[in-house]
């Protein structure tokens, strides 16, 4: 059972996860956890299957079979290349007005999961991602591609940006717990 909970956690992280960091937050031993990664990657590492499990400087991730990587790359290319969905619009929207945001804090305002949406919008390179010390989690915040996509020189120049930046009734919602949010 522990081997597929490290297996659920690293595919939705979807990024390289510290071992320390899967010790501490499922409360198991270096001995467990290292017991469950090897069965993870004799069960993965196999030309039998699309999913691998890397380790690098002590971080491990599952990822796309390397053989396979063309493949891979074809579709992500096709899926990055396409036309903006309505939820990515208005999540790129969030990130614009109110980054750097956290993916919580992003759900929150919308009422939704937006794992899928942020991972398409850093496919595209839209958003960027990084580590908030004070918050230990990633922040999200607009790429320089978005504002030459736009034409804009900076995030000042979008529609009413001082309004929605400051707006009293956004701010006391993220000011709020967090709730569970559905898949969409």
């Amino acid at each position: 059972m522990v081997t597929t909970t490290i297996e659920a956690v690293l595919f939705a992280a979807a990024k390289p996860i510290r071992i320390k960091d899967l010790q501490k937050h499922l409360e198991l031993s270096q001995e467990v956890v290292r017991e469950a990664l090897d069965a993870l990657a004799a069960q993965r590492n196999t030309t039998n299957s699309g999913i691998h499990l890397i380790e690098h400087n002590e971080a491990v991730q599952l990822v796309s079979h390397p053989e396979l990587a063309q493949d891979v790359a074809k579709f992500l290319r096709v899926e990055a290349s396409g036309p903006l969905t309505r939820p990515s619009l208005e999540t790129l929207t969030i990130i614009a007005y109110r980054g750097p945001i956290t993916k919580p804090e992003i759900e929150m305002i919308r009422g939704v999961n937006c794992s899928l949406i942020i991972r398409n919008l850093l496919i595209r390179g839209f958003v960027v991602e990084e580590q908030d010390t004070k918050k230990l989690q990633p922040i999200y915040t607009v790429s320089h591609e978005f504002l030459q996509a736009l034409g804009i020189a900076t995030l000042r120049d979008l529609p009413e940006y001082h309004a929605f930046q400051t707006n009293q009734k956004i701010t006391e919602l993220l000011s709020r717990e967090p709730q569970e949010t559905s898949d969409v």
